[in-house]
């Protein structure tokens, strides 16, 4: 095998065990959300605003990994 193809290979890597890292952890912070929120309906403003920030950053780190794969496959650094 080349180098182009573990770079390919590499990239499907990132690319997929990153987006099945941030949708276990979205799942699983929404389903903390839903039981904190069915527990004390009274603090639920807070923790929506709380959940949504934390599901920007998950998802973010998600992206960074995506850019990082995206720049190893158009940008290969093994030419």
């Amino acid at each position: 095998m080349t180098n182009v193809a573990f770079v390919a290979i590499a990239a499907g890597l990132i690319i997929g065990l990153g987006s099945l890292g941030a949708c276990i952890g979205i799942a699983m912070m929404g389903g903390k959300y839903l039981e904190a929120a069915a527990r004390q309906p009274e603090l639920m403003d807070k923790l929506q605003t709380k959940m949504f920030l934390l599901a920007g950053l998950i998802d973010a780190a998600f992206l960074i990994g995506v850019g990082i794969a995206m720049m190893f496959a158009f940008a290969n650094p093994f030419k």
